[in-house]
């Protein structure tokens, strides 16, 4: 199934003729739980990778045998899946219950290498914002699923990028790390449905004219709905009794748009994507330079922990018009305080990535 973002509610450069300058594409991945196979785009499906080439592994030295069990973590996925809508079996609660974070691995030292954890695999005939080196055409992304590395003490993301059709024998037997220090660390295996759409640069990094502009136009709006809302006349002495008038206002309020927000609806797509802007709704925009050759670092990849939320919602595929946990929050991943950002440089995206957190 395809996955299709809503027009805009407004086409806010026709509004702000200057925003044009300030437009930029991303591809929405629109990850859903499925079963992918290697030559698909997907996440933490089976990789294309070579069965000659040996596996990325963490060497960094911290505690590999401690946390969750990546089987824990499947199986108590699969049974919350099986179980929404109706209580959990007694057998289904002992096995939860038997889950628990802790010593698993005794015999895996701390500086032993680790598997790492494939996150994502992309094809740039399915992701048109998929931008990397010359002759590659596919993206493999890991990570180790501890946060204890760097100063700031995060994942560890490994990027290699490939030509495909370079890849002969297909390694079907692929490592993984046993244990992750945090469940919010596994992502579920998911099928991918990308789709390009149009963003427009944060807020706090328009020029103040533009953000003044913005800030009116969107008082504006404000007053025109307070406006509407003073003409109504209704009150509960013009309906039988005070349940049917609550009946008549539920109805109403339902068939009343949203607000509409620059920042929420009109600028930067929620979820996992390719390419697009950086949102910096928690932090004051921090400089990306190339730690290689100081060129500013565009997102490549956001790892965001919603699909959409409250406050994005205009942004929900209209196929998925629902509050389903595996539409609102598909992979389970929560990194940092909700999203993860993979930059890196357009110069030459060899060169080394960075990482930001919001």
């Amino acid at each position: 199934m395809t996955r299709t973002t809503p027009p805009r509610p407004v086409d806010i450069e026709a509004v702000f003729r200057a925003l044009a300058a300030h437009r930029r594409t991303a591809t929405r991945l629109h990850p859903r739980p499925g079963a992918p196979k290697p030559d698909e785009s997907s996440l933490a499906g089976p990789l294309l990778w070579p069965a000659d080439e040996p596996w990325p592994v963490c060497t960094a030295v911290h505690p590999k045998g401690t946390g969750h069990l990546l089987s824990d973590v499947r199986l108590r996925r699969r049974i919350q899946e099986e179980a929404r809508g109706r209580g959990y079996t007694e057998e289904e609660r002992l096995v939860l219950d038997g889950m628990a974070s802790g010593l698993h691995v005794r015999d895996l030292g701390d500086a032993d290498p680790l598997p790492l954890l494939a996150v994502a695999q992309l094809y740039a005939r399915d992701v048109p914002d998929l931008v990397g080196p010359d002759g590659c055409d596919l993206l493999q992304v890991f990570w180790c699923p501890f946060e204890v590395h760097g100063p700031d003490r995060t994942i560890d993301v490994i990027l290699r990028w490939r030509s495909a059709e370079d890849v002969g024998t297909v390694l079907t037997t692929q490592p993984e790390p046993p244990v992750a220090g945090r469940e919010e660390c596994v992502p579920t295996t998911c099928v991918l449905h990308p789709e390009q759409v149009v963003e427009h640069e944060y807020l706090g990094l328009l020029s103040e004219d533009l953000q003044q502009g913005i800030a009116e136009w969107e008082e504006g709006l404000l007053d025109e709905e307070d406006a509407e809302d003073a003409c109504d006349s209704s009150a509960p002495a013009n309906y039988a009794n005070y349940e049917e008038y609550e009946a008549a206002m539920a109805a109403a309020r339902a068939e009343e748009p949203d607000e509409i927000d620059y920042t929420s609806d009109l600028s930067i797509a929620p979820g996992w994507k390719v390419g697009g802007y950086a949102s910096w709704h928690l932090t004051d925009p921090a400089p990306l330079d190339c730690p290689q050759c100081g060129t500013p670092m565009p997102p490549l990849l956001t790892v965001d922990k919603w699909e959409c939320d409250g406050a994005s919602r205009s942004w929900m595929p209209i196929e998925d018009r629902t509050d389903d946990p595996g539409v609102i929050d598909p992979v389970s991943v929560h990194l940092g305080r909700g999203q993860m950002r993979v930059h890196t440089c357009p110069t030459d995206p060899t060169h080394p990535h960075r990482l930001s957190f919001q």
